[in-house]
């Protein structure tokens, strides 16, 4: 009598317990963070090594947290391999378009006027969107969630995109505008002791010792980086635009997709902490209030510059513009 065999379901692997085969996504994402609420410390260390006191304090004890956030899920469900895709496509359109541009030798035509602005206003700000890197990786590391930290590591690298390529407008104005632009020694010095970038400064250097991931999250995707994002995507930008560099514009209309992108996940996180967890929303807003007051003087510091170019804006308009951007956001994720 032939024996019959039992029919076993297939698995995708222990750690999946979903009764259906798990998406690409899910499949590089889920539960990797092997270390987190590891007892008794996070890494197969001594538990009183320095890096398990780090992470047992600023993850483990941090005030954000939630029983499970294995079921978060950034709304673009990003992979690696989505994301190189992604930006690829963007980078070559980059590419394509500024050297349309530099074909009709566009950074000659500009005004010495703009330049001055561009010197003193948007070359520096490689060392501000540099730091917005760091903690953006940082808080990405420190996440309780790989869902969350690949979303973070994706934040980190648009930021270099946008690095990158102030750099190289750096390099290409000073072909025709003077070597001292692509200097790095004096940007710095504008970026160290110019007094309308101390407020961002102070604001930048406080929030990269925001070590909590929670709060680090709060105070960078809920305050700096959204006030950040409307003062050069879109107020920059929209200057840019009046005065006739249609290159700097269309490229930071580019980097606000990334902007947009990074304000969806961020509202999906907030939703969904807040969903699982109501008192979270008291803990968010707590952080908004502390970190927005620096953030607002950090755009009152710059705001002044805005109104020496060719076509100036009024420094309380662009102030007031990006107050309301801001406040818009958190309304819009219902922190507001």
């Amino acid at each position: 009598m032939a024996q019959v065999r039992e029919r076993r379901r297939t698995k995708a692997w222990s750690l999946w317990t979903e009764r259906r085969v798990p998406s690409e996504y899910e499949a590089v994402s889920h539960r990797l963070h092997y270390h987190f609420r590891r007892s008794p410390a996070p890494f197969e260390l001594d538990p009183e090594a320095p890096i398990n006191r780090w992470y047992r304090q600023y993850r483990e004890e941090s005030p954000f947290q939630v029983d499970d956030w294995e079921a978060f899920r950034d709304p673009d469900r990003l992979t690696y391999r989505d994301y190189v895709q992604l930006q690829k496509e963007r980078e070559s359109y980059l590419d394509n378009l500024i050297d349309e541009f530099e074909r009709q030798e566009y950074y000659s035509r500009l005004s010495r006027r703009w330049v001055d602005v561009l010197e003193r206003l948007y070359i520096p700000s490689r060392f501000s969107g540099h730091v917005l890197q760091m903690v953006a990786l940082y808080m990405a590391q420190m996440a309780p969630s790989a869902y969350i930290t690949n979303a973070g590591y994706f934040q980190g690298a648009d930021e270099m995109r946008r690095v990158q390529r102030c750099a190289y407008l750096a390099k290409a104005l000073s072909l025709d505008h003077g070597e001292h632009l692509a200097d790095s020694g004096r940007t710095r010095a504008i970026w160290e002791d110019d007094p309308h970038w101390q407020p961002l400064r102070e604001l930048l250097e406080k929030l990269l010792v925001a070590y909590d991931w929670g709060e680090s999250f709060a105070a960078l995707n809920l305050v700096v980086k959204p006030v950040y994002d409307a003062l050069f995507n879109q107020q920059f930008a929209d200057m840019a635009r009046r005065t006739g560099d249609d290159l700097l514009a269309l490229m930071h209309d580019d980097f606000d997709l990334d902007s947009r992108r990074c304000g969806r996940w961020t509202a999906a996180l907030v939703s969904y902490a807040v969903e699982r967890q109501p008192d979270h929303r008291s803990l968010l807003k707590g952080w908004v209030e502390k970190w927005t007051p620096l953030a607002y003087r950090a755009v009152e510091g710059l705001a002044p510059l805005f109104a020496e170019g060719p076509r100036p804006a009024q420094p309380g308009e662009v102030v007031e513009a990006v107050r309301t951007s801001h406040k818009d956001f958190l309304v819009q994720i219902g922190l507001e």
